[in-house]
């Protein structure tokens, strides 16, 4: 891999690494408010709510400059977001700027692989990307959990930074804003890819008609939709399991919010060993053959009602995210590669962050819904796990339906040349 691809992984690493931390701080911060249960889920809703209102306007902004360039406009507006929370804005909303800048980071980072490399290393690329991103998720929340220590946060208060008042929960947010400088730094070193770039245009109805276009073309591509099926249901999902899994491991194991975040992190340690494991064994061409391992993945989520044990609550948190990182890295390689032929990068990227986060606030919506209804989170895990593994099973129906009608492999071979 060139130096270059090296430089986009950090960068993105760092931004990655910040975002999550501060979610764990902002739940500490809602708790700190006595805000309602219900405020918890709501900080995803809030965070995702500009990649599905802005899905049409992201994608054409990241085609129509460097990619670097895009990439350090929304570490900054991050770097705002970050900044409103220091001075004691509200989570919600302080959330909410930095998944602005999250929204419009994605397209780049992701559309900068497919001008920066050949097709051939897009899986590899991938797996290094998700493998990055979970390890950002993990490390993130870890740091997360350990910074709303009382003992930490009041060890880092009385350090006498700037802008920093003696809250110690408030001096943790600073230390999370020098990762986003430490992203902001990478974001300028990107080498620019020489590829043309469309000049923007400034028509918002033009925008949405030719982002609707690009959604149908992708929706009716017989691979498109089952790649695109199959990682919308995934991040809904893994944005629900998030929560599902701090409350599970307060209720069944007994742990604060500090040691249940830590959970969290093995479960993205498992699909960081998943993702590595995809792309060393899984070629392009034989991408859709991982549809089956979703369906297990709902299964074992169900087991979660009966552990009550720490050990073993991290091995089977492991193994479900094992499952979840081998069945999505191939499919986002895929999903990548027939978004690039048919309508460019950023456009494609930015179709895929559109469904993906509707389905995050549709499924983390729900979570909200049944926690107030009272309902238990043993009932809430078992509803999940059926939910996940019956769409899977449905998707992979459809996908045999697909290949009777068109050869799929035929498909990838028509556009290799």
């Amino acid at each position: 891999m060139p130096l270059g691809f090296y430089i986009i992984m950090a960068a993105q690493f760092f931004s990655a690494l910040a975002d999550n931390a501060l979610l764990i701080i902002a739940i500490a911060l809602l708790r700190e408010m006595s805000a309602p249960a219900t405020y918890e889920p709501l900080l995803k809703l809030f965070f995702t709510v500009s990649y599905v209102a802005l899905a049409a306007f992201v994608g054409a902004f990241a085609d129509s400059m460097p990619k670097w360039r895009v990439m350090f406009i929304s570490n900054t507006i991050k770097i705002g977001g970050c900044l409103m929370l220091l001075l004691g804005a509200h989570p919600l909303f302080a959330y909410a700027v930095i998944g602005l800048g999250a929204a419009s980071y994605s397209p780049a980072k992701y559309g900068i692989l497919t001008e920066y490399l050949p097709h051939r290393l897009l899986v590899v690329a991938n797996g290094w990307i998700e493998g990055l991103t979970v390890g950002a998720i993990i490390l993130g929340t870890v740091i997360g959990g350990v910074l709303i220590r009382p003992d930490v946060g009041n060890w880092i208060a009385n350090l006498g930074l700037p802008m920093v008042s003696g809250n110690a929960l408030q001096s943790t947010i600073a230390i999370v804003g020098l990762l986003y400088l430490a992203a902001a730094a990478f974001n300028l070193r990107i080498p620019d890819t020489g590829v043309d770039h469309k000049p923007l245009k400034n028509n918002p109805v033009y925008l949405v008609h030719d982002f609707v276009h690009c959604m149908k073309l992708l929706w009716r591509d017989k691979l498109g939709q089952i790649s695109l099926a199959v990682t919308t249901l995934f991040w809904g999902a893994g944005a629900t399991l998030q929560f599902i899994v701090i409350k599970w491991a307060e209720h069944n194991l007994g742990f604060d919010l500090s040691k249940a975040s830590m959970m969290q992190g093995v479960v993205a340690v498992g699909i960081a060993l998943g993702s590595v494991l995809a792309a060393r064994m899984i070629s392009l061409r034989r991408s859709v053959q991982v549809i089956p391992l979703g369906i297990a993945m709902g299964l074992v989520v169900m087991v979660m009602v009966v552990v009550t044990q720490p050990t073993l609550a991290m091995i089977l948190m492991v193994v479900v995210g094992c499952l979840a990182g081998f069945f999505v890295v191939p499919m986002n390689a895929l999903l990548q590669h027939r978004g690039h032929i048919l309508m460019g990068a950023g456009h494609s990227i930015a179709v895929q962050n559109f469904n993906e986060n509707l389905s995050i606030l549709i499924m983390t919506g729900l979570y909200a819904l049944l926690i107030m209804s009272g309902l238990s989170i043993t009932v809430v895990i078992v509803m999940f796990g059926l939910f996940v593994a019956g769409t899977m099973y449905l998707v992979l129906r459809r996908h045999k339906l697909n290949q009777r009608e068109v050869d799929s492999v035929a498909l990838l071979e028509d556009h290799k040349h």
